[in-house]
This record gives C-alpha cells, structure tokens and sequence, in this order.
C-alpha cells in the first residue's frame, strides 16, 4: 500500500456547520485542501466523508498520516 502525499505538515483549522457533510482529501493531491476534489482517482485512496454534529472549529489532517481520520491527531509532529 502507498502512501498518501503530505499536503502540508499542519492540520488545516475549519469552521463547519452542524448536519453538513464533507468529504476530506485522503490521498493529498487535492487542489482544493482539506477537501476532496476528484484527484484520488489516479490513486488507491478514497476520500473520507465526515458529517458534523455541532457547529464549531474543527482540525482536519493536513499530512495525511493521521490515525484519526479525517480529524487531526498530532501524528504530522512525528513525521521527518
């Protein structure tokens, strides 16, 4: 198994709204970070769908590594 590009080394903060779904970039192409924008499909990765339940700030992974998909985990902090 491949691994996904590194967008960037931070995760990326967004403001989402309760009850919308959004589709992260697993594969790291995306020209359109956090989220999925159809590159995956010259890859083995899928994106990851993820439907807020609450209004707030949340941190989506921007190295693509994380063990918490789609959210951040700190895992970018142990990448080299």
């Amino acid at each position: 198994m491949s691994k996904p590009s590194i967008a960037r080394p931070a995760p990326y903060p967004v403001m989402v709204e309760a009850g919308e779904s959004y589709f992260w970039c697993a594969c790291g192409l995306s020209e359109n970070q956090p989220f999925c924008d159809g590159s995956h499909k010259i890859t083995e990765f899928q994106p990851v769908k993820f439907t807020a339940e609450e209004s707030k700030r949340v941190f989506f992974c921007g190295c693509k590594h994380t063990g918490g998909k789609p959210l951040c985990d700190g895992t970018h902090n142990r990448l080299q």
